[in-house]
This record gives C-alpha cells, structure tokens and sequence, in this order.
C-alpha cells in the first residue's frame, strides 16, 4: 500500500465504485500482515516513502517466497538483498518486471514511471570492492536516485580519482566504499563539501580483520562531513544518501500503482 494506491482507494470510495466493507477489506492488512514466522510491514511506503525490503540471508527460500509474494503484490516497488541465484531464478517468476542483479545479489523492481532524482555518486577504491558498491547502486536507483559510478579510484593510484573529481563535486551526496586499508572517505573528504556515506568492505588481507581495518579508519577520519555505517552495508549506504540527495520529509513521488 503505498501513498498512491491508497489515495485512489478513498476516491473510489468517495466516487461510489468502491463499498466501505471492499475497502475495509483491502485496508485490513495495514499496519502489518501477520504470516507467523514474519509480520509484513504494508505501512512503511505510507510512513517512510519505500516499502519493506527483504534480507534473505538467513531466511528460508519458502519464508523469502511467501514475504516476496506480499510485498509484490502490494503494487509498489520491491527490493530483495542478499539473494543467491537459485532464489533469484524463483522470486523472478513473481513478476514480468522483476530483475535479477547478479553482482549486487538484488532482486528489484522498479518504478517505471518515476524519474530519477538529483545525484549520488559511489566511488570505490578497488574492483573487488564493486559487488557491495552495486548493491548501493541497485538500491539507490530503484528508490528514485540518479546514481553514477567512479570504480578502482583507491589511493594507490589517486591520478585516477583526482583527474575526475569534477564528477563528485556534482553529486548531492558520495557514497565511498573501500576495504584495505580504507583510507579512501577521508581523501575524498578533503576534496568537496558534500555529505559522504564511507562504507568499509571485508575485502583485503589478514589484518584486514574481515572489515574491522577498514572500519576503524573510516570512523577515525580526520575529514569532516564523513558518516559510517557497517562492513559491507552497501544497501543502509544507499538508503542514507538516497535520503540525502532527495531531501529529508520529502513525500515519496510515486505516480501511480501497478
């Protein structure tokens, strides 16, 4: 149930083409539908402008189907993260517009009427940290933000990110992913005055600690205007700079339901 859609429930009701007791009917399942091993949250498009997203690590596939099913069905966007292949092949069946992103391990869909919004731009030190910068990428677009990519810019070679800084100072808000020694948010930092989302990665070598490295740098960095969220969260980095580049309480633009 997303603004919209309820928005033409009431005027069907007001029209006369919709009884109270139909309509009271559909709107039985907000705030939540209750499936007993989940309680689908129905009312989070209403109340924060994207509807409930699904982690399928640690579900089973019937639990991640069955959630899937209600959320689809809602007629909104959808986003499943964490998603392997097998799953992928089976939550695509749900609907024509459903689309599997191998390297993100997303399943989407998107809103095919909403126009993308402002810029966030993702920039990652290395290649090996891209599939958590694509599952940024995925997430920022089908909520509605303009998104472009700066990949392998680390600072082992910051030519590459220096000759094409202009891009960032374009961006409402850069997300910044990188492992190692994950130095990379507080260099971008010093170069522009946007909100950066630094994300560390467990990609690296021994003392990489699994993302702690990385981790601990990004929170100690001396460049202001940096947040942090946790190892290999591409998707909460999304959801900050999407909230970010589109504006804090703006109504969420939905056009129409499907």
């Amino acid at each position: 149930m997303n603004p919209k859609h309820l928005a033409q429930l009431l005027k069907q009701v007001q029209g006369g083409t919709l009884s109270i007791p139909d309509a009271l009917n559909q709107l039985r399942r907000l705030p939540f539908e209750d499936l007993g091993f989940a309680s689908v949250d129905h009312h989070r498009s209403l109340r924060q402008g994207f509807p409930e997203v699904i982690l399928c690590e640690g579900k089973t596939a019937a639990q991640i189907l069955a959630i899937a099913k209600k959320l689809v069905n809602s007629q909104g966007p959808f986003l499943a993260t964490r998603v392997d292949p097998a799953i992928a092949k089976r939550l695509t069946r749900l609907h024509k517009k459903t689309v599997y992103h191998e390297m993100a391990r997303i399943v989407a869909i998107a809103d095919p009427i909403r126009k993308l919004e402002g810029r966030v731009v993702i920039v990652t030190a290395g290649t090996s940290d891209i599939p958590v910068a694509e599952e940024a990428r995925v997430t920022a677009e089908v909520m509605g933000s303009r998104v472009e990519t700066l990949y392998d810019v680390g600072v082992a070679g910051i030519h590459r990110l220096l000759e094409r800084q202009a891009i960032l100072h374009e961006a409402r808000a850069v997300i910044v992913v990188a492992g190692m020694d994950g130095v990379l948010p507080s260099v971008v930092g010093g170069l522009i005055d946007r909100p950066i989302v630094a994300v560390p990665t467990s990609q690296g070598y021994g003392a990489n600690f699994g993302g702690l490295a990385p981790l601990l740098t990004m929170l100690n960095a001396c460049s202001s205007g940096i947040g942090v969220v946790n190892i290999d969260n591409g998707f909460g980095a999304a959801c900050l700079a999407h909230r970010i580049n589109v504006g804090a309480g703006t109504p969420a633009k939905t056009k129409k339901a499907w």
